[in-house]
């Protein structure tokens, strides 16, 4: 059994990983670190939580709390953990970073995207991308992760096999996504105010979005050279799910069958990726509350257009799933342990 912890106990992350772990054998959560809201408890924010969390929340002190866990998961928005990690590095503790720190290998491409200083180049050689489709050999051996963002997660789950496998072009890579109100965090502000969102879709930081860079950066390992996507990201009026429309060029006469082929051989051994049959697409609701990225295909000969969709859950493969599956990857336990639920629906 290992003992966790949670740094930033309030957020929507952090709740969807309560719920996670406390399904989980292996995993006993032992703190819930808050620094605005230490001391309170968490139930009087989220009362579903009644009966299952009854320690208040905690102060975090860093030095303490690497002798008493063994896994830190920061559920924390944008720069605070490049400056906990750093005091982490001489102790044992796995530390999974859901927010964006880790992401960026370059600073300077952090810096402009992030608008803030980068984390330093130590922290940032340490952390292993934590997308196990991708990188599982380097997941368990790693004691610091970067747990994907949701659209970078959808989009590059979607792309990467297509653009390694060379039947589509590298660019111009098109990619469009939309996201539920949740993604947003639980933060009120215009934006996600219910008068402005509801009956409402908005397209919202074109060509400013802080996944870009990251989208960009794994999509260009799969063909080694540099891919620069078109990503606009729009916010519909539900409370959580995501789904990106992806557009490439094809490169050879490929049919949609054989397109679907491709991919299913490609995640055999991905237990938490579902490839529709031919003409079949994914939803929202096929992966609500779930580990589970969908993805159908349709090759169009008549614009010579791959069209891939790809839905996720992004609170959970877009965050705290995600970062489940890479704890247990880390630990040598099954890769789905905890997070072999069936889909809420409706």
């Amino acid at each position: 059994m290992k003992k966790a912890a949670i740094i930033g106990g309030t957020g929507y992350g952090a709740i969807e990983l309560i719920r996670l772990i406390q399904m989980h054998e292996y995993i006993h959560l032992e703190k819930i670190i808050s620094h605005s809201q230490h001391k309170k408890q968490l139930y009087s924010f989220y009362p579903h939580l009644t009966n299952f969390i009854d320690d208040p929340m905690e102060e975090l002190e860093i030095d303490s709390l690497k002798e008493e866990v063994d896994i830190i998961f920061f559920a924390t928005p944008a720069g605070v953990t490049k400056k906990l990690i750093p005091k982490l590095i001489d102790s044992s503790v796995q530390c999974i970073d859901l927010s964006g720190d880790l992401r960026i290998s370059s600073r300077e491409q952090y810096e402009h995207w992030y608008k803030g200083e980068a984390a330093p180049q130590v922290a940032l050689d340490l952390a292993v991308y934590g997308m196990p489709e991708l990188y599982k050999e380097q997941i368990k051996g790693a004691r610091v992760i970067s747990n994907p963002g949701c659209f970078p997660t959808s989009a590059i789950l979607g792309l990467y096999p297509a653009l390694e496998q060379k039947i589509i072009q590298p660019n111009p890579i098109i990619i469009d996504g939309k996201t539920g109100v949740s993604g947003a965090g639980r933060t009120p502000s215009a934006m996600t105010h219910f008068s402005e969102t509801n009956d409402n879709l908005k397209a919202y930081k074109i060509g400013k979005h802080q996944h870009i860079p990251e989208i960009d950066q794994y999509l260009s390992t799969a063909v080694n050279e540099q891919v620069s996507s078109v990503f606009t990201t729009h916010l519909i009026p539900m409370t959580r799910g995501l789904v990106c429309t992806m557009y490439g060029q094809l490169t050879e006469g490929i049919t949609t069958e054989g397109v679907v082929s491709l991919y299913k051989n490609y995640y055999e051994s991905a237990p938490f990726v579902r490839i529709r049959p031919e003409g079949e697409f994914p939803v929202t609701k096929d992966v609500y509350g779930s580990n589970f990225c969908d993805i159908g295909f349709y090759a169009d000969k008549r614009t010579n257009q791959l069209i891939i969709v790809s839905a996720i859950d992004n609170l959970v493969k877009g965050a705290a799933g995600q970062a489940i599956q890479n704890a247990n990857i880390m630990n040598g336990w099954e890769e789905g342990h905890g997070l072999n639920s069936i889909p809420m629906y409706p």
